[in-house]
């Protein structure tokens, strides 16, 4: 039987088997609305407020607080364009980076195009880390949010979320992070971080995907950004998911509670080790040390990281490549290009990223056929 490894956690995590059974009877027998005033509404109601105060213990924040999305594009959305309409008679002036994913920066870009805002995006250095002193000198007095990735999903780098915040708070500014890819991983204290907003999705860490929640701190006030019914607070309408709110609780709980850490880090540490010593022209991508513990990056010299996924994918082992592959011609990563990165390099960008059930075995079999596929295809270019 072929090989099968899954090395692509930061796109998805399969849903843990005990987060499935506690979603299963909110599809069947509890399959009330949870607006509905009935026994079958106040089921789904009751369970949506449990999922709410387990959540908000570990974010160290009310529970009304908590707003249940579906998934962190969404979350990110309501951040911004909210927080920004709200605060619009404070002035127009977002500030973001260059890094962020798109959820982000389309969205800041749309808000400069068609409502008036102006933005200033910030530099990152050549390991992927915004200086926070970029971030004070860009402050203007018409400043009124700051978004900031955690953690960035190409290359694992942790940013200075903390500093950042404090910051923001001196010169009257809110801070959103989106911690989608922190989630499960890092402690998101909100009193610790001292952000505002805190974006997360849960199939990043073995929930259901669809669902997600945008958590504020107390006194954060949002415009919706879609109309609709008072679900929420008023803050977003939609009917909520109830399996999927019950999901992501139950899987964030699991997440802290098991303290998955420091198996990751043994494994990303024996991939990075094994790919530096073991692929030639491969360089780390990211900070060396204030990474993600599940998340390992690289450019490789002579690459199309879009081919190199796709041979690895022959050979059973799942990957990814920020370059993208438009009309045949590749693409190289701008988040990589924003680093310093020559375009020669940005094109060969790999991604690995490890599981809670991920073997040593599996990394060492990932990186013997990365190390024979780069081999191979050097092999062809020559010929």
């Amino acid at each position: 039987m072929e090989r099968a490894v899954y090395l692509d956690h930061s796109a998805t995590t399969p849903i843990d088997a005990r987060v499935l059974e506690a979603m299963l009877p909110f599809f069947t027998q509890d399959f009330g609305n949870g607006a509905s005033a009935h026994r079958f509404g106040r089921k789904a109601e009751n369970a949506i407020e449990d999922a709410r105060e387990s959540m908000a213990r570990i974010f160290n924040c009310k529970p009304e607080n908590i707003i249940f999305t579906s998934g962190g594009t969404e979350s990110d959305n309501l951040a911004i364009r909210g927080a920004a309409w709200n605060r619009v008679q404070h002035g127009r002036h977002l500030i973001s980076t260059t890094i962020e994913h798109p959820a982000v920066i389309n969205t800041v870009d749309q808000m400069t195009r068609l409502m008036g805002f102006e933005r200033t995006l910030l530099p990152v250095d050549a390991q992927g880390r915004v200086d926070p002193e970029d971030f004070a000198a860009a402050c203007q007095a018409g400043t009124t949010l700051v978004s900031v990735m955690t953690v960035n999903n190409e290359v694992g780098t942790i940013q200075p979320i903390s500093q950042i915040a404090a910051l923001a708070r001196e010169r009257g500014v809110l801070s959103h992070t989106d911690a989608v890819q922190a989630a499960g991983q890092l402690s998101l204290d909100m009193d610790a971080l001292g952000v505002d907003m805190i974006t997360i999705s849960a199939h990043k860490f073995y929930g259901p995907k669809g669902v997600g929640a945008l958590i504020l701190r107390d006194g954060v006030e949002l415009e919706p950004s879609q109309s609709g019914g008072a679900h929420e607070g008023g803050r977003r309408a939609g009917t909520l998911n109830t399996p999927g709110i019950v999901g992501m609780a139950k899987a964030l709980e699991l997440a802290y509670e098991e303290q998955r850490t420091t198996h990751y880090q043994t494994l990303r540490d024996q991939l990075i080790d094994g790919v530096l010593a073991n692929v030639p022209g491969a360089y780390l991508t990211g900070h060396p040390t204030q990474r993600l513990p599940s998340h390992a990056s690289f450019v490789i010299e002579g690459m199309d990281g879009n081919i190199l996924t796709m041979h690895m994918d022959v050979k059973g082992v799942a990957v990814s490549s920020a370059s993208a592959c438009k009309t045949g011609n590749p693409e190289p990563s701008s988040v990589l290009l924003a680093m310093g990165y020559p375009v020669e390099l940005a094109l060969g960008s790999l991604r690995l990223t490890v599981g809670k059930d991920t073997t040593a075995e599996d990394i060492e079999y990932a990186i013997d056929t990365l190390a024979a596929t780069v081999k191979k295809l050097h092999k062809l270019k020559q010929i």
